[in-house]
């Protein structure tokens, strides 16, 4: 697959260091299912949006080592030629993403989803973040102004239709207030 059949990437890994002296490189996960890793045969590596490389680069193996996870990829044989991949992103196609269970979503997915109060329908903004806080996350919402900051739990998030690019909310008195100046 090359990068101009494709638009749309889902990261998965950030590379961390060369580890050993077989090109190894450690990594830290992006994605709340490890078990895709084991499937993985073709990854494409980005650096500050950019793509390193034309093309993808084959998985020889990857393993959980302790708390960290080690990439391993074929024709990346020295610690050299490991350390020019260092800190990039390790993503794939969004067509080649695992089905998600029901009533879960892809961060991917939910970015530029506009937001409305199910009580008001007044528009809140479009989905421009999101912020890993432990638990379920907030959305970051914003509209031009400071965003809000809207927890994605499903007593808030009513609605979600990631393909309309729709998210309706019930927020609880006072949180609008709460997150905005």
């Amino acid at each position: 697959m090359s990068f101009e059949q494709t638009s749309q990437w889902v990261a998965i890994a950030r590379l961390g260091r060369s580890r050993g002296n077989r090109g190894e490189l450690t990594a830290t996960l992006l994605t709340s299912k490890p078990e895709r890793l084991q499937q993985l045969r073709e990854v494409f590596l980005f650096r500050e949006e950019l793509p390193l490389g034309a093309g993808g680069l084959q998985v020889e193996s990857v393993w959980e080592h302790g708390r960290v996870w080690v990439f391993k990829f074929r024709g990346v044989d020295t610690i050299s030629q490991a350390e020019a991949l260092e800190h990039a992103e390790v993503r794939i196609p969004a067509a080649d993403r695992l089905p998600v269970e029901e009533g879960e979503h892809y961060v991917s997915d939910l970015m530029g989803c506009e937001v409305r109060d199910r009580r008001t329908g007044e528009r809140l903004g479009a989905v421009t973040g999101w912020q890993d806080a432990g638990g379920s996350g907030l959305l970051e919402v914003g509209d031009g102004k400071e965003p809000l900051l809207i927890p994605f739990a499903r007593s808030m998030c009513v609605e979600i239709d990631t393909a309309a690019k729709r998210i309706v909310v019930d927020l609880p008195e006072g949180l609008k207030d709460l997150n905005r100046p």
